[in-house]
């Protein structure tokens, strides 16, 4: 820390006491209220198809080009990043399964077929970290 800054923190301490010390707040105001959010909200809900997109996954950097083409407010993926995340959005991946896949066919290979694939538990008994050192019995 600077002395620039002890000296500006002194100084609040004198004139407003513990007040003065405390955050004031973000720096700058965000680039997008409320009531914008909620359009692009609205937007971003329709999906990213519906917005020319070959696929149905939003990226940060497709929701930028989106805020920039609807809002008029360009800001970075890290930006995005953090508009989506104040609001409650969350970074999820969709799970990839084959669009053929049978359930009732995986459930009766985990059930039937799973238990005498896997290899069968070790037993307990006096053991080594060693390799190459076996335990005497």
């Amino acid at each position: 820390m600077s002395l620039r800054s002890v000296e500006r923190w002194r100084r609040a301490w004198r004139e407003k006491g513990i007040a003065g010390l405390l955050c004031s707040g973000p720096a700058k105001r965000p680039k997008v209220n409320a009531e914008q959010f909620a359009a692009l909200e609205q937007q971003l809900l329709r999906g990213a198809v519906s917005h020319g997109w070959p696929n149905e996954r939003w990226t940060l950097s497709r929701v930028s080009m989106l805020i920039s083409a609807t809002l008029d407010v360009n800001l970075s993926v890290r930006g995005v990043w953090e508009l989506l995340r104040r609001h409650g959005w969350s970074c999820q991946q969709p799970v990839r399964r084959a669009v053929e896949r049978n359930e009732a066919a995986v459930a009766g290979w985990v059930k039937e077929t799973w238990p005498s694939a896997k290899p069968p538990r070790r037993r307990w008994g006096p053991g080594s970290s060693s390799r190459t050192r076996q335990p005497s019995r």
